[in-house]
């Protein structure tokens, strides 16, 4: 169907499904881990595979066409499947073109399935006979404090930091309370890498790894999958499905002129994210202040700090203070990564964005167990890639009347003998 003219169409999340995001293993391969997300997001969706129409795969570390050999453990329908790689926020951008998709009137149902394959230990780059994408970026870097012996990430992040600091008057501490918070919160998910809670004192003293940043202020590498499956509104109203969540506003931005000036702050993604936020807020008619639950890149806890500010879900340079107060936990005004958030749930690149957007309609829907944020109705997913990309997606809930219900909900966890199994298939109506 065709959309109308200058009318964007309607788009609802109905279904998502991911893995438990794992530390590398030889033993577990891609196609395992897109198999069980992608089970998991039919079986919530209450869809067969052949009623998608389009999907949209992400990853960084994989040959050409990985996402085929991916999705082929769904199904072998013949549809258009499109490979992604946008750094880190790879997830996202496969669900912003799995959006289009159904907005442009092109497909009806689509698919985003991200995954990732990683090695252990920090990223680096795997080709030394061409231009580095991020070479602007670390010459940026160069100019404003140095070349350090640490992880290039970190210090590109963990000097957004050290600049935050000195302009603002925020300190270490504010790092050691978001790294706290985080981890904390990933207790109660089943999904998470890592699930401890970690006193002040152990995270502050943990080993250094740039600036104010420890070791626990950082996200480790991580294989997982996610999977988020959209629909038109009359894809779903024609089959009867419950219209939970709405994807309402969405925007992607690149690097800015500012960027590449003299600031680590803005060259790790300020502008880009600011710009973002502004216009996915506008395109939902939401303001900040209506967000009640955020999923926020947290690669570093630095980078956490410096995007509550881009976000705006608190002014300019008043970021510490927000930590302080405790406004972005519970019983604050936002909840920000009730999933544990990168530095607790892990990182598989290609997964990320729609592990976040996994975790956010949980919220929506009420099914995110003990760590459900209490009458959530408007959360966002903020996914960002160095080099660059930024996106930030808010979604809502929408005012289901109809009493068409899933017949499952996996939003709370499963069990851990279940963790590598796809589970619940039988959730896969036939339309």
């Amino acid at each position: 169907m065709a959309a109308k003219s200058g009318l964007k169409r309607r788009v609802f999340v109905i279904g998502v499904g991911m893995t438990k995001f794992e530390k590398p293993d030889l033993e577990w391969d891609y196609p395992d881990m897109a198999r069980i997300a992608g089970q998991r997001a039919l079986t919530d969706a209450g869809i067969p595979f052949d009623a998608i129409q389009s999907a949209v795969a992400s990853y960084c570390y994989g040959d050409s066409t990985c996402g085929q050999r991916a999705i082929y453990e769904l199904g072998l329908t013949g549809i258009p499947i499109y490979n992604v790689n946008n750094n880190c926020s790879s997830g996202a951008t496969a669900m912003m073109i799995a959006r289009q998709l159904i907005e442009g009137g092109i497909a009806e149902c689509t698919m985003a399935l991200g995954f990732e394959k990683m090695e252990k230990g920090s990223l680096g780059s795997k080709y030394q006979d061409r231009t580095n994408p991020l070479d602007k970026h670390v010459e940026v870097m160069n100019e404003v404090q140095g070349f350090a012996p640490a992880p290039p990430a970190a210090q590109m992040f963990g000097g957004a930091g050290l600049e935050h600091h000195k302009k603002f008057g925020s300190n270490q501490d504010h790092l050691v309370k978001i790294a706290k918070k985080n981890h904390d919160h990933s207790v109660n998910n089943p999904y998470s890498q890592f699930q401890d809670s970690y006193t002040f004192d152990k995270i502050k003293g943990d080993k250094k790894v740039f600036g104010g940043l420890t070791r626990s202020m950082c996200c480790p590498t991580s294989d997982g999958a996610a999977c988020v499956i959209l629909a038109s509104e009359e894809f779903v109203r024609k089959h009867g499905l419950p219209m939970e969540v709405e994807l309402a506003g969405q925007s992607m931005k690149t690097d800015m002129p500012s960027s590449f000036k003299d600031s680590m702050i803005k060259m790790v993604g300020a502008d880009m994210t600011a710009a973002a936020a502004e216009e996915a807020y506008k395109q939902a008619s939401i303001k900040p202040e209506e967000i009640q639950v955020v999923e926020l890149h947290d690669c570093f806890a630095a980078n956490e700090l410096v995007t509550y500010e881009g976000l705006k879900l608190c002014p300019a340079g008043q970021a510490h203070k927000f930590v302080d107060a405790g406004d972005n936990d519970y019983g604050g005004r936002v909840v920000v990564n009730p999933s544990g958030g990168l530095i607790s749930k892990g990182h598989p690149l290609g997964a990320t964005g729609l592990a976040q957007a996994c975790e956010i309609v949980w919220q929506l829907r009420g099914e995110a167990g003990k760590r459900q944020v209490k009458n959530a109705r408007i959360g966002v997913t903020h996914n960002l890639g160095l080099g660059g990309a930024c996106v930030v997606t808010v979604f809502k809930k929408a005012e289901d009347k109809s009493k068409s219900k899933r017949p499952y909900s996996l939003g709370a966890g499963i069990p851990a003998e279940l963790a590598r199994e796809p589970s619940l298939t039988q959730g896969q109506a036939k339309l």
